[in-house]
């Protein structure tokens, strides 16, 4: 998102490995998507834990300096962390050549044999690649697992990803292309998750609840651009959060409904975004979890939030909340937080 002039603010804390790596099915880019609509199968490791780490906003330009910063803190974040799968959030690029600056941020991801997914950012289609082509970039690079764009419905990186433990799958992550830009009846402003996305998502969440004995499957959303209720959120006293509050959130104009199909399906516990370089916080409001990732990258766009680094997910075997925190580049930990369901403030002890 554009800065919004205003200063990364430090939001005050009110009251507030190991992977199965290619499981069946999953050794690579299906050149068409999977009869059940599965992109990858995650395992738990042998301890029963699985270590997910988020990057956004990279904003690599292949050739300029001003990018170096971004890869030293992916190379520094996978070393020091060592995730058993990436997801990117978008904005994976801010300009020319786009398929080799993809290429290069992401090659640490390869070179450590790391598996990994993207939800595309809206920048990603910007410079000399459209977003089908930029996708099929992605889509080649040793180690990605979304599937190829043949379902027909909108956006280039719509995806479910499963972890599965020794009673079958216990989590599930679902991946979304929140899109570019749009402009409906002249209004113009950030694009969102269409509605045939919208109906992809509850079609394929229906099954799982069925498949888990009418249980909903407790799962967490990635995808670029913030949904409204981001906005409505942060101005609701109710709402406790930790993190960094730094400018306005770029949500967009129009309400597509996602966040509203998402509660009524009960299965996701948050939704995981990246766009507002200058915002890292989680928060919890109506118990429901809006989490903003870490910026990842580097001076050739703004931010004021400094360090860059990464946000963490851990999960256990067995259990229906997860741990995230976020890592600093140079070391640091910072919001180190279990979230569960039911927790009434980001302090509560773990049950």
């Amino acid at each position: 998102m554009k800065n919004s002039a205003t200063a990364a603010i430090a939001g005050a804390a009110m009251a507030i490995p190991g992977v199965d790596a290619l499981a069946s099915g999953n050794s690579g880019p299906a050149d068409k998507t999977p009869a059940d609509g599965i992109a990858y199968r995650l395992k738990y490791n042998k301890d029963g834990k699985i270590k997910i780490l988020q990057f956004t906003d990279t904003h690599y330009i292949e050739g300029d300096e001003r990018s170096e910063r971004a890869l030293r803190n992916v190379i520094q974040m996978l070393d020091t962390e060592k995730p058993d799968f990436v997801i990117h959030t978008g904005d994976i690029v801010f300009g020319k050549p786009a398929e080799a600056s993809a290429r290069h941020i992401l090659q640490p991801l390869v070179d450590r044999k790391i598996p990994f997914a993207v939800a595309m950012g809206n920048h990603d289609s910007d410079y000399d690649l459209t977003r089908t082509e930029m996708f099929k970039v992605l889509r080649s690079i040793p180690g990605n697992v979304n599937t190829i764009d043949d379902d027909g419905i909108s956006g280039c990186s719509n995806d479910i990803i499963t972890l599965s433990g020794k009673n079958g799958v216990d989590r599930i992550f679902y991946l979304f292309d929140s899109g570019n830009r749009d402009e409906i009846a002249g209004v113009k402003g950030w694009s969102y998750v269409k509605q045939d996305q919208i109906a992809w998502y509850k079609k394929h969440s229906r099954k799982f609840t069925e498949a888990n004995g009418g249980k909903p499957v407790p799962a967490l959303a990635f995808f670029h651009i913030p949904v409204p209720e981001y906005k409505e959120a942060i101005r609701d006293t109710s709402r406790v959060m930790m993190g960094n509050i730094g400018e306005e959130p770029g949500a967009p104009k129009f309400n597509s409904g996602l966040y509203l199909a998402m509660r009524e399906m009960g299965d996701v516990q948050g939704i995981v975004t990246g766009h507002d370089h200058n915002s890292d916080y989680v928060m919890l409001w109506q118990k429901f979890f809006l989490i903003y990732g870490r910026f990842s990258g580097c001076d050739t766009v703004y931010n004021d939030l400094k360090p860059n680094g990464a946000r963490v997910f851990e999960f256990s075997e067995g259990d229906e909340g997860f741990r995230t925190w976020v890592r600093l580049y140079g070391g640091k930990v910072e919001q180190d937080l279990y979230l569960y369901p039911e927790m009434k403030n980001l302090t509560s002890p773990r049950p």
